[in-house]
């Protein structure tokens, strides 16, 4: 069965793609490298042995859309991740974000409804819950206003899909609302290689301990939990991968309750910062350099999943402990800099 994997060369995207490959799917990916780079296909064929089919396109591009479509008439599947996601950015640039998030799905879209037969697994995010009134986070929590033009999109997203979903029966849709993804593939030949300064605790901290950042900044304690840092959901990124080949088999086998649903994806334990901040310094043997600065504004309290409905709808779990799937976000970080 062949997948499209938009976005295939990034952060998840890139492990997902193992995933499916590693489960025999022949996978096409499009990405256009804006925020990653072709040299993940090596990575990615040293892992599998298979080097997926890459085609560098700009999903903006309407005219590319269909023309890819059209030579790959035979997609049974797609999983959609190609999307901008720095928060800091989309208020700075609305527009970029609402054209490059929400255009390109709705060319994607429109070539899904011309099939006889289609399934789409969305890349969504808890960001849509806001700061939920009550944790952990079930899929029936209110979606809260949107603390930025990139968790809009997100929102948005997931209506559009909604909504085209109502009046196309033959097209079927899971959206995932995952956590904090982290870590990287136990290989360590893919990992996260965010560009410029990271948007996320995680690399932020493996950037700090290998010397890159002088110090990393933990914005406020004084938030209303235990240890007064802001909790999340780490969830580990292979975890969070083999979720996606999950719902799309759900898809493919006909198992969907309806043709739109929504899964969390997260461990269901929360972690504040200073814990993730513990859990490096324990799998690295090193003091890491940071030091307590005012709130950032717009951060929530906390965040983290109720991933009940995941557990016994999918059948999914996730496996590996925070400690672990920052043992490999270190190895990782350590081998990149040593290539650099």
């Amino acid at each position: 069965m062949k997948i499209l994997v938009t976005g295939g060369l990034g952060f998840i995207g890139s492990h997902t793609v193992v995933e499916l490959q590693n489960e025999g799917f022949e996978v096409v990916v499009i990405d256009d490298c804006s925020n990653a780079s072709e040299q993940v296909l090596e990575g990615i064929t040293a892992i599998t042995g298979k080097m997926p089919i890459f085609e560098k396109i700009d999903l903006r591009e309407k005219d590319k859309v269909t023309d890819f479509f059209k030579r790959h008439h035979d997609l049974k599947g797609v999983i959609h991740f190609a999307a901008s996601k720095a928060v800091g950015e989309s208020v700075e640039k609305p527009l970029l974000y609402y054209e490059n998030n929400l255009g390109t799905l709705v060319y994607i879209l429109k070539e899904l409804t011309q099939k006889t037969n289609a399934s789409l697994i969305f890349s969504s995010s808890c960001t849509v819950y806001g700061q939920a009134d009550e944790m952990p986070i079930t899929e029936t929590a209110p979606v809260k206003t949107a603390e930025s033009p990139y968790g809009n999109t997100k929102q948005m997203g997931e209506e559009i899909i909604f909504d085209t979903c109502k009046v196309t029966p033959h097209l079927k849709a899971i959206a995932l609302r995952y956590f904090n993804p982290m870590g990287a593939h136990p290989s360590i030949e893919i990992g996260e290689l965010p560009t410029g300064v990271p948007q996320n605790l995680v690399p932020f901290i493996t950037q700090t301990g290998v010397g890159l950042r002088k110090e990393l900044s933990v914005y406020g304690d004084d938030y209303p939990t235990e240890d007064g840092t802001a909790v999340r959901d780490y969830i580990y990124v292979v975890d969070l991968a083999k979720a996606h080949v999950i719902a799309l088999k759900r898809l493919l086998e006909d198992k969907n309750a309806s043709n739109y649903e929504v899964f969390n994806v997260g461990t269901g334990k929360g972690s504040s910062v200073l814990e993730v901040i513990k859990s490096f310094e324990k799998v690295s043997g090193k003091k890491l350099n940071y030091k307590i600065v005012d709130r950032r504004a717009g951060d929530i309290t906390s965040a983290y999943a109720d991933t009940t409905k995941a557990n016994t709808v999918l059948g999914w779990t996730s496996e590996y402990s925070l400690d672990q799937a920052m043992k490999t976000a270190w190895e990782w970080e350590q081998k990149v800099r040593r290539k650099a």
